[in-house]
């Protein structure tokens, strides 16, 4: 069954930077669209980043500029690089598959202090 992990979370200040990574049991990467998503207490997860099979990006409004997204097929795994962190960054981030998606991850905490 494919594991998803995700890693590189914690705590920062505002303007500061963290890199997440996403990596996965098996080679599931090469040929699906993967992404990052958030989830804040009490509120909907959402989709912040994707990255297409020939590395096309895509983002949300809310981090455009701050974040970006990369893929190592070869490592199977996934980053998101993210600078300038504001507070309403703060949330449980996890990367998965946009179509057919694999069980979800546990997930990384990054909280983001004004």
């Amino acid at each position: 069954q494919v594991q998803l992990v995700e890693s590189g979370g914690g705590l920062v200040q505002a303007g500061g930077s963290l890199r997440l990574s996403c990596a996965a049991s098996g080679s599931i990467f090469s040929g699906r669209t993967m992404g990052w998503y958030r989830q804040a207490p009490g509120k909907q997860r959402l989709l912040v980043a994707s990255i297409g099979i020939g590395t096309s990006t895509n983002y949300a409004d809310s981090v455009k500029g701050r974040f970006t997204i990369a893929r190592d097929n070869a490592k199977n795994t996934v980053y998101l690089q993210m600078n300038s962190l504001k507070p309403e960054d703060t949330a449980v981030y996890y990367c998965n598959a946009l179509l057919q998606p694999f069980s979800w991850g546990q997930g990384t905490q990054v909280t983001v202090s004004a």
